[in-house]
C-alpha cells in the first residue's frame, strides 16, 4: 500500500472519530415519563456528567483548542491542531512529512479540505458525506447532551470489561440510524472506550478508540491519550495530547475556506511511542 493510501485511510478515522470523541462533553436529557430502563440510564448519565465536570460547566464552554501529536505508525507521525467553536465550527490540521492536511467547517454548510497526499494543494469543497461528518465532529457537546432534540436514542446495554475494568455500555442510535457504543468506567464514570462502524469505499469497518490519562482542564476532565484501531487489527493509531485550551479567542474567519499552508518541518522530531496494548 502506498504512503498516500495509508495516510488517507488512517487520517479519516482519526479526524472523524477519535479527536471529536475526545471533545465530547458528556450529558443527556430525558423525559420524566421515560420507562424504568431509561431511569437507569438517567442515573448513570448523571454520574457521567458529574465526573466530567457538570452540565452547566460543559455548556458554558464556547471554544476549545487541542494540540499534540498523532502517530499512525512508526514511520508516519506528526503534530496536529484541532479547534472548535460554537455554534458548530471546526478547524483541524495534521502535518506528516512536511505535508499538512487541513479541514475546516463554518458551522453552516461550508466545509473545505486541503489534502496534499491526495493531490489537493488548494482548498476544495467537502462532499455531502464529508459535510455530515464535519457537522457531527464539530458538535463537541456530543450525542448525550440534548439527545432528544438531536434525535438520538440512548440505551443501557449492560456492562463489559475495558482493559480489565468494569464499564457501563451505552448504545447510542443516532438520527440517521447509525449506532455508536460508549463504555464508561464503572468507578470513575469517565469514558473508557468508543466503538462503532466506519464506511470506507462502501464497506463498513469496525473501529474502536480507548481513552487514557485523564486530566483536569478548566474544571473539565479530558483524556490526553487515545488509541484507535480495528478490533483484532495489527496496527493502532495513537493520539498524544500536549495541551488543551478552554475558551481561547478564535476569530470566525479561521473556520472559513483555508489558504494553502506553508511547508512545515515538524513531524520527525520525536520517535513514535511504542504501543504496549
Amino acid at each position: 500500500m502506498k504512503l498516500r493510501d495509508k495516510f488517507n485511510e488512517s487520517t479519516r478515522n482519526f479526524l472523524t472519530h477519535a479527536l471529536s470523541i475526545a471533545l465530547i462533553f458528556l450529558s443527556s436529557q430525558f423525559l420524566a415519563s421515560a420507562p424504568a430502563q431509561a431511569q437507569t440510564v438517567n442515573e448513570i448519565v448523571a454520574k457521567i456528567l458529574q465526573a466530567r465536570g457538570g452540565l452547566e460547566r460543559a455548556k458554558s464552554v464556547r471554544s476549545v483548542r487541542i494540540t499534540g501529536k498523532i502517530y499512525f505508525n512508526s514511520e508516519m507521525y506528526g503534530p496536529f491542531l484541532a479547534e472548535f467553536k460554537r455554534p458548530g465550527m471546526m478547524h483541524n490540521e495534521v502535518t506528516i512529512r512536511d505535508q499538512t492536511v487541513i479541514r475546516t467547517f463554518d458551522g453552516k454548510n461550508g466545509g473545505w479540505i486541503i489534502n496534499p497526499f491526495n493531490g489537493q494543494n488548494a482548498a476544495e469543497p467537502m462532499s455531502a458525506s464529508e459535510l455530515k461528518d464535519a457537522a457531527d465532529e464539530a458538535d463537541f457537546d456530543g450525542p448525550l447532551i440534548d439527545s432528544e432534540a438531536k434525535g438520538n436514542k440512548i440505551e443501557l446495554a449492560g456492562k463489559e470489561q475495558v482493559e480489565g475494568r468494569d464499564a457501563y455500555l451505552l448504545k447510542v442510535t443516532h438520527k440517521d440510524g447509525t449506532v455508536s457504543n460508549f463504555s464508561y468506567d464503572a468507578k470513575t464514570y469517565l469514558l473508557a472506550k468508543w466503538s462503532g462502524m466506519d464506511m470506507q469505499e462502501g464497506k463498513a469497518i469496525e473501529r474502536e478508540t480507548y481513552f487514557q490519562d485523564y486530566r483536569d482542564v478548566a474544571g473539565l476532565q479530558f483524556a490526553f491519550e487515545l488509541v484507535s484501531k480495528n478490533p483484532g487489527g495489527e496496527y493502532a493509531q495513537k493520539i498524544v495530547v500536549d495541551k488543551i485550551e478552554v475558551d481561547p479567542a478564535i476569530d470566525n474567519s479561521h473556520f472559513a475556506k483555508p489558504a494553502a499552508p506553508a511547508a512545515s518541518h515538524e513531524g520527525t522530531a520525536a520517535p513514535a511511542p511504542k504501543d504496549n496494548r
